[in-house]
């Protein structure tokens, strides 16, 4: 079932691999531009997976034992490297914060993320914060989308946006793009993104990708509907990152433009 799904998403995932915005990310100006809507997705992120481990381990008290074994550990692993990895200094950061530190040192605004955390951290319901926050409409669709799927509550539709929609396409192509800018503009430093980058390839490719398809096949099973609802919820979550990507390649463009 696993190769199709892949059947399916094909089509979307060659699209986003194609898409024309990386070859406009080729000053530091490009990705700094790139980093302040991408920001969003890359912290987003952590509440699919925060969703899976509330949907499938047992994180309240008193404790027992809830599930699949083998998919609480899939999960548990996953939080672990994702929430308290190792960066670039050799200490314990989240894979968002090792973002955020990314984009002081590459001078990208923070000033959305930042003031859209600080609504999310004040209890602000999250779906009037994208309402009313001043960020990207390609943005904005991206994270209600995944927000969305967190409040149906269907672990599977969870598991397939998580597995299917994220970063496991794009690392290494991202990694080549920031050494091409940082051999044309050597004094601005982006060691801190290729450093994000290159550890998602190594965590994604060796580890993380395999563990998200053990998941999925663990969570569907042999019931045929929720393999159909994996793979709208796979097509769709490549849908809205390809407008993301479309929202970022108009921002460059306007500012060549302007």
């Amino acid at each position: 079932m696993i190769k199709y799904i892949n059947k399916a998403i094909a089509p979307y995932q060659d699209e986003l691999l194609n898409h024309t915005l990386y070859k406009k990310l080729r000053t530091p100006a490009d990705l700094q531009s790139f980093m302040q809507h991408h920001v969003f997705a890359v912290w987003d992120f952590m509440s699919l997976l925060k969703a899976l481990q509330f949907d499938l381990t047992k994180v309240s008290t008193p404790w027992y034992p809830i599930g699949n074994p083998e998919i609480r550990y899939l999960i548990n692993e996953i939080v672990l490297a994702e929430e308290t990895d190792i960066n670039m200094d050799g200490k314990r950061q989240s894979h968002f914060e090792m973002y955020l530190d990314a984009m002081k040192k590459s001078d990208a605004s923070l000033e959305q993320i930042n003031s859209f955390l600080n609504h999310i951290t004040h209890g602000t319901d999250i779906f009037l914060v994208i309402a009313v926050s001043d960020i990207p409409e390609s943005v904005k669709e991206f994270l209600r989308f995944t927000f969305e799927i967190i409040a149906e509550g269907k672990p599977h539709k969870i598991a397939a946006a998580f597995t299917f929609g994220r970063e496991d396409l794009i690392p290494d192509m991202f990694s080549k793009i920031i050494a091409e800018i940082q051999t044309n503009f050597p004094k601005k430093d982006l060691s801190l993104f290729k450093y994000y980058f290159d550890r998602h390839i190594e965590l994604d490719g060796d580890e993380h990708g395999p563990m998200a398809l053990k998941m999925i096949e663990e969570l569907c099973g042999s019931d045929s509907l929720k393999w159909e609802e994996v793979k709208h919820t796979a097509v769709e979550a490549l849908r809205r990152r390809i407008i993301l990507w479309s929202g970022i390649e108009q921002e460059i463009t306007d500012k060549i433009t302007a």
